[in-house]
Formats: structure tokens, C-alpha cells, sequence
């Protein structure tokens, strides 16, 4: 499911892969309004399966961190106001549900928009995060370039 949803630079939100244009995707928002748009090979857009967050040992994968959040919330919102909440007490939440997170490279923004998009997810039914990535032909983001 992560493989399809998309983030693209300097776009608010979250996007869904819909289809592959000749030099493009075509993407929709997750949000009421169900906008589609094109996304082009200059656009940095990167699939939420292929992120990470730092930990002092190692890289743990979006999917494992958001499953975290999830099982802290009990599958709901997040309870933590992402908009107004203070370094440390961003830094308190992911300390919850993900204790040995690199204090030196993960940074508040990065923390407010994990929560974000956690919500995005969350309200539109997206919160299959144990679900296994599909292996199907034609699935990199980088076929596009």
C-alpha cells in the first residue's frame, strides 16, 4: 500500500499513484477533494515505501514507524498536535514509539510531518502498514525518468 502513496516536494500532503504517463505520473490527492495532476521527472517525488527514519543503529523503515504510532494511538489520530507542539515534546513522541531515534539527524519538522502524514493515512483508510510489499514489474518511481 506505502509503494503507491506518494510525497512530492514542495506540495503539501499526500498523493496516490493513479497512472504512468509517458513522462509523467499521474497523481491524486488524499484529501476530499480527490484532485488529480501530473507529476513530472523534475518534481522530487518519492514513494513513502522507500523512506526511513535514523536510529542510532540503523535505518528502520516508514512502514515499521507508522505501524508504531498506530498501535500507540489504537489506530486513531495521533494525539499529539503536530502544528503546535514544542521540540520536545515532538521529540517525547517519537521517543514512545521509537526509543533509539538519532537525536543529532532526525529534526522536529521531520517528526511534525511523520505525525502528518500519519493522520493523512489514518482519515482516509490507509492504515494497512503490515501489509507486504508486492513485487509487480514496473512498479520503480525511476521507470518515469
Amino acid at each position: 500500500m506505502l509503494e503507491t502513496i506518494l510525497a512530492i516536494s514542495g506540495k503539501p500532503g499526500l498523493f496516490k499513484l493513479i497512472s504512468r504517463g509517458n513522462r509523467n505520473l499521474i497523481v491524486e490527492t488524499l484529501d476530499a477533494q480527490k484532485k488529480r495532476m501530473p507529476a513530472f521527472a523534475a518534481d522530487k517525488v518519492i514513494s513513502l515505501a522507500d523512506i526511513a527514519m535514523y536510529t542510532d543503529e540503523k535505518e528502520i523503515p516508514l512502514r515499521e514507524v507508522l505501524k508504531s504510532i498506530k498501535e500507540k494511538e489504537d489506530g486513531k489520530i495521533a494525539s499529539i498536535d503536530y502544528g503546535k507542539a514544542s521540540r520536545e515534546e515532538l521529540y517525547a513522541f517519537l521517543g514512545e514509539v521509537l526509543p533509539n531515534f538519532d537525536h543529532d539527524r532526525v529534526y522536529p519538522s521531520d517528526i511534525r510531518k511523520l505525525v502528518q502524514w500519519y493522520n493523512i493515512l489514518i482519515e482516509n483508510g490507509l492504515d494497512d502498514f503490515d501489509e507486504t510489499l508486492k513485487e509487480t514489474e514496473g512498479n520503480n518511481l525511476e521507470d518515469r525518468k
